[in-house]
């Protein structure tokens, strides 16, 4: 069922709810995507009371700024507040993990299990974006010419989504199923917002330049990290924080890549269930 949160600057949020049990929220990566965790939900409803949302001028949410992290926290705080009670565990994946991880420093009272999947780390000295470029090209494969031609030209909506689609197949290890589940994450098709991108980006950027280190050093409370082997984002980003983290696990699943619960359905089930209940 779609619900509504009103920020408190009055931007109107899509979201929904699904389950029973403790609330776990779920920020969708992107920036500038909409929610894409209908299996997410429908994997851990028996348990669990899945919160989604699309993040503001995103998918079903109203297309509205200003696109800033700070602002993604502030609309992050008044979906758990009005959604999921006082004090909510929290999933993030991909872009979503660094807002997940950054909400939780401004309000670890309000947090009790944060899990952190395949984001990028908070390392400034190590950059990722090359190897994944290189990446993404080598697994793109027979593909590589059209997403190029895609890329490279002013596109119709039909073609955002076809180079989306392609860039998003290899987000996936197996390359027999990577089209088809790229597919599935592009139905319905909501339109990539890239301001918001743009924006989002360039100020996490500037945050990691700082010593988000020295803050995750001081956050108390349960931190589980799920990584694919074979994402073409490289897991070595995420070393720092692991390390920098006083109370964090981390789990790689191998044959799984920067999507793992399709890859891997019920080894990220188990995780996320087994950590939420473990740490209670």
């Amino acid at each position: 069922m779609s619900l509504w949160v009103r920020a408190d600057d009055g931007c109107r949020l899509w979201a929904a709810s699904l389950g029973t049990g403790d609330p776990l929220v779920l920020c969708h990566g992107g920036p500038g995507l909409w929610d894409y965790f209908d299996d997410v939900a429908e994997l851990l409803r028996a348990t669990i009371r899945v919160v989604r949302w699309d993040q503001r001028g995103c998918g079903r949410s109203q297309l509205r700024g200003p696109y800033s992290v700070a602002r993604s926290i502030a609309d992050l705080d008044a979906v758990r507040d009005q959604l999921a009670g006082s004090r909510t565990a929290l999933l993030g994946h991909s872009w979503g993990a660094h807002l997940a991880l950054r909400y939780a420093m401004e309000h670890p009272d309000r947090v009790s299990h944060l899990i952190y999947v395949s984001g990028t780390g908070i390392d400034p000295g190590r950059d990722w974006h090359p190897h994944y470029e290189r990446n993404l090209r080598l697994r793109l494969g027979d593909h590589l010419d059209r997403w190029e031609e895609l890329r490279a030209r002013a596109r119709t909506p039909s073609e955002d989504r076809e180079q989306a689609v392609l860039q998003w197949s290899a987000d996936f290890a197996d390359h027999h199923t990577a089209l088809d589940h790229a597919q599935r994450m592009a139905t319905p098709w909501l339109g990539v917002n890239e301001d918001c991108n743009r924006a989002v980006n360039a100020d996490v950027k500037k945050e990691i330049a700082g010593d988000l280190a020295g803050r995750c050093r001081q956050l108390d409370l349960p931190v589980l990290i799920i990584d694919g082997a074979e994402d073409i984002r490289p897991r070595w980003a995420v070393d720092s924080l692991y390390e920098a983290l006083p109370d964090a696990e981390r789990v790689i699943f191998p044959g799984a890549g920067h999507v793992p619960w399709v890859e891997r359905r019920d080894d990220f089930h188990r995780a996320v269930t087994t950590f939420l209940v473990r740490r209670r």
